[in-house]
């Protein structure tokens, strides 16, 4: 089997070394180049974990020139920058979310791809998670037939440092966790008519950035909601995921670890005053298998045995629709640069 040389390009992104962890599992799929870290910073903190030890540490140049492939994991602020070099260098990316920059970078760097017929996958991990997958294929199929509403939430309780380091986003937490929620939205929905945002600043431990959201979005016959908190006591535990139709409906509550995934349609839900649904089972994954498919996936891309369904198209779209929500057109608040990332579970 023909291997791709692949390489990474920052290790300051919170899923960076799971991705590589996952690549690395791979050795029919990926010869792993090196990483390319500019930030010394960085470097101590992490250059020795698991997912980088015994890799070479090359220059940005270099990993870009050795490599056939890249995967973009520095720190949110960066990655359009950093993944539109690799593009303009005719080389395949993998970058994590959400894009960066302004919305005419995130333009400019899906165009350059599409024009010279790159790979470009965005680590939006839910769209590897079986549930939603199942939900998916089951509203391609019909089975809920004409979709009127979906309520997603993604939340959790952030330590003070990492909200500390969410004050750099415009939109704060929309803007991160937002984006997971808005990707699977659009992908089932397209892009909508109007959004109408409620972004609002709890103000705890003195930290005042957009940590408790809401945002609508109104499409001719359905409503989305999407709610994030960083200020939520338990939030990951109500990860939620729902999906209604004039023929069936489908719940993802908690979305990930564990997983649990309930369907009801009109022949199941015979009483509307009752809770009538069936259990459906999923694959649970842990945090260390998160990412395999993703990965596996972008071999196939690459290689031209797969299709990307999330096209460059929608990955514009949810940037833009993502900006109108958070009320600007690029990802920093005006005035503000990047602060230290710092890590997450």
């Amino acid at each position: 089997m023909e291997k791709i040389r692949l390489g990474q390009i920052g290790i300051g992104h919170n899923h960076g070394e799971a991705k590589m962890l996952a690549a690395r599992k791979r050795p029919d799929l990926f010869e792993i180049t090196g990483f390319a870290e500019e930030d010394e910073k960085w470097v101590e903190k992490r250059g020795e974990r698991p997912g980088y030890r015994g890799l070479t540490r090359m220059s940005v140049e270099d990993v870009i020139e050795k490599s056939d492939a890249l995967l973009v994991e520095c720190d949110v602020w960066d990655l359009t920058k950093y993944a539109k070099r690799c593009i303009d260098a005719g080389k395949h990316i993998h970058m994590d979310k959400p894009m960066s920059g302004s919305l005419a970078d995130c333009k400019a760097l899906l165009e350059a791809a599409e024009a010279k017929k790159r790979v470009v996958q965005l680590g939006y991990m839910y769209r590897y998670n079986p549930a939603i997958q199942e939900a998916i294929r089951r509203v391609q199929n019909g089975e809920l037939g004409e979709i009127t509403s979906i309520n997603a939430e993604m939340s959790t309780f952030h330590n003070p440092v990492y909200r500390e380091w969410l004050t750099g986003f415009q939109g704060g937490i929309m803007y991160i966790l937002g984006s997971h929620l808005l990707d699977l939205i659009i992908y089932i929905l397209g892009e909508p008519e109007r959004v109408v945002p409620f972004m609002k600043h709890s103000g705890l431990d003195g930290i005042d950035f957009e940590d408790n959201c809401l945002a609508v979005l109104e499409y001719e016959k359905a409503l989305a909601k999407i709610f994030v908190s960083s200020v939520e006591v338990n939030g990951f535990g109500k990860r939620q995921f729902f999906i209604s139709g004039t023929k069936g409906s489908v719940n993802i509550l908690p979305i990930e670890r564990p997983t649990v995934m309930a369907w009801s349609d009109t022949k199941i839900a015979t009483d509307c005053y009752e809770d009538r649904k069936e259990i459906i089972p999923v694959p649970n994954l842990s945090g260390s298998e998160r990412y395999d498919g993703m990965m596996a996936d972008f071999y196939d891309y690459i290689m031209g045995k797969k299709v990307n369904p999330f096209t460059y198209r929608h990955d514009y779209t949810v940037q833009k629709v993502l900006y109108e929500i958070c009320g600007g057109d690029d990802a920093l608040k005006p005035g503000r640069t990047g602060v230290p990332g710092y890590d997450i579970v």
